[in-house]
């Protein structure tokens, strides 16, 4: 185990436990996406409390203020992230945050997420901008399963279908989780457990992206929605199952709070998003893809 994985186990809420009291900012910075998740719901309000929402985008420029202002109301901070609404990659926002987090405010741990259609090309860029952890979303590691909880992709302007585009995407996913961890970087892997879909699939995912270099994983539960509005949502029971079977490949993360993101504070102790990003919107406004 690498002292940077130690490091993000006593430091970052998303990989220890939540006794380590450490607090954490996500920039919206990243606006649009170029995969059409079926669960998927990007939208900007300020009440739902859940992945994908944001009560505003901010410009990468923007963010000095708002770290500022974020480390004086909450010095427990020690993460800043990027996780949406869109994909990190689709745009350059998130690497030009990054780059000037790195420069204005050295000590933090820099965190990104990402769809990882883009990884394996822009691995560099995400090895020059300073990224201590890389959270990965990986539902399928076989082409058929990803097709029934993925429409299509967009790739290189291009809009690819089915199995076709599922196939790009865990290829670019799987050689991109190699590039980072290769280079020192601790990957974490997201999956969201959709049991009718990939239910069956959760050993063959953890036992892949371990092979690829992934450190942790993270099985997240169905929000039943868009798409898949009405698939059932995952029971303690079929969280847990599909937890202990991962984890005989893989550590895993069993305290994930389905942040916004635009969150701010010490999860489940904390928020200050309210303050920090000035939330008066209340109309619900869902993102297009693409």
């Amino acid at each position: 185990m690498s002292n940077t994985y130690e490091r993000l186990q006593n430091s970052h809420p998303c990989f220890g436990d939540h006794k380590n009291n450490a607090g954490r900012i996500h920039l919206p910075v990243s606006p649009g996406c170029n995969i059409a998740c079926k669960f998927c719901d990007r939208t900007i309000n300020d009440v739902e409390e859940r992945p994908g929402v944001t009560s505003k985008v901010l410009k990468p420029e923007e963010c000095v203020d708002i770290l500022q202002k974020a480390l004086s109301i909450c010095p427990d901070i020690k993460v800043a992230g990027i996780a949406g609404p869109g994909d990190t990659l689709a745009s350059d926002n998130a690497l030009k945050t990054f780059q000037i987090i790195k420069k204005e405010f050295p000590d933090l741990i820099k965190c990104m997420s990402t769809n990882g259609l883009l990884l394996n090309e822009k691995a560099e860029e995400v090895i020059q901008a300073g990224i201590d952890s890389l959270t990965v979303t990986v539902n399928a590691v076989d082409p058929q399963i990803e097709a029934q909880l993925n429409s299509y992709i967009i790739y290189h302007g291009v809009k690819i279908e089915g199995v076709e585009g599922a196939e790009i995407l865990i290829r670019n996913q799987l050689e991109g989780i190699k590039k980072i961890a290769l280079a020192g970087i601790t990957v974490k892997v997201n999956t969201v457990l959709v049991p009718e879909i990939n239910g069956e699939h959760i050993e063959e995912i953890a036992k892949t992206v371990k092979e690829a270099g992934a450190k942790i994983y993270n099985i997240i539960p169905l929000i039943p929605q868009h798409e898949l509005k009405d698939y059932k949502a995952p029971g303690c029971l079929e969280i847990d199952a599909a937890r202990t079977v991962a984890s005989k490949y893989i550590d895993v993360f069993r305290h994930c709070q389905h942040c916004r993101a635009d969150a701010v504070g010490v999860p489940g102790k904390s928020e200050y998003g309210d303050q920090i990003y000035q939330r008066r919107l209340q109309v619900k406004e869902t993102f297009s893809h693409g």
